[in-house]
């Protein structure tokens, strides 16, 4: 049983649309979710413009980011962001990638991105930042174009649930469609609410403590239902 009680490609769909509505992606940016029944694959809409993402886009892929099939439509350019955290995390079970204004001046700066705010306890303390120049040098567009880059980045993932791309903008792993959509949600909220705080000067950010004890969290069926709603009318 899906968070909404339809399939899990409906619900699928309906993440992408929640996303857009929400603000968290525009013409790009995506969101996938791990096969359940068969977890070395995982579905992934062909290269549309989330809002616009209907089942039949849906594509499925290989942890290696292959198309299952003949299925020769276009794909996004960096769908090895969810194979390689799908092959690095058993956990994860639904991956999505942003490009959110709101957090870049926290993937080229010194300073940290951590939770100010309970529902983005999830990002922890401190997001990671990963730079693709660290490993593969300055002559790459930036882009997670191959499988041995979305390793790298789900190295610096780790166990965490958000990594930020340095000039780039994020990625989020959840244990379901609705954990990982809330986290994508609230993470540039919480960029926001941070960067215009620290205008003011010194900021208090949520305790490990405090995180620990939020973190427990599934994400709110509340919550997805009232983003779909409104996504979907």
């Amino acid at each position: 049983m899906t968070t909404s009680g339809k399939d899990i490609l409906d619900e699928l769909v309906t993440a992408n649309h929640i996303l857009g509505n929400e603000g968290v992606v525009d013409v790009f940016g995506h969101v996938s979710v791990r096969d359940p029944q068969q977890p070395d694959r995982y579905f992934l809409s062909c290269s549309r413009s989330p809002e616009l993402v209907q089942r039949s886009d849906i594509m499925q892929f290989t942890l290696d980011s292959k198309p299952i099939g003949n299925d020769e439509r276009e794909a996004y350019i960096e769908r090895f962001i969810h194979g390689a955290i799908y092959e690095a995390r058993q956990d994860v079970n639904a991956v999505i990638h942003s490009h959110t204004d709101d957090v870049l001046p926290f993937t080229i700066s010194d300073r940290p991105l951590g939770a100010v705010m309970p529902p983005a306890a999830k990002i922890g303390s401190r997001v990671p930042v990963w730079d693709i120049d660290a490993h593969f040098g300055d002559g790459t567009d930036m882009l997670v174009r191959n499988h041995e880059f979305g390793t790298d980045l789900a190295k610096t993932l780790a166990d965490g649930s958000a990594v930020l791309m340095r000039g780039h903008g994020f990625a989020v792993a959840g244990s379901s469609l609705a954990e990982a959509v809330q986290i994508a949600v609230f993470l540039p909220r919480n960029a926001k609410i941070l960067w215009q705080a620290l205008q003011m000067g010194a900021v208090k950010c949520l305790s490990e403590a405090e995180v620990a004890v939020l973190r427990k969290g599934r994400g709110s069926p509340r919550a997805w239902e009232y983003w779909a709603q409104r996504a979907e009318r």
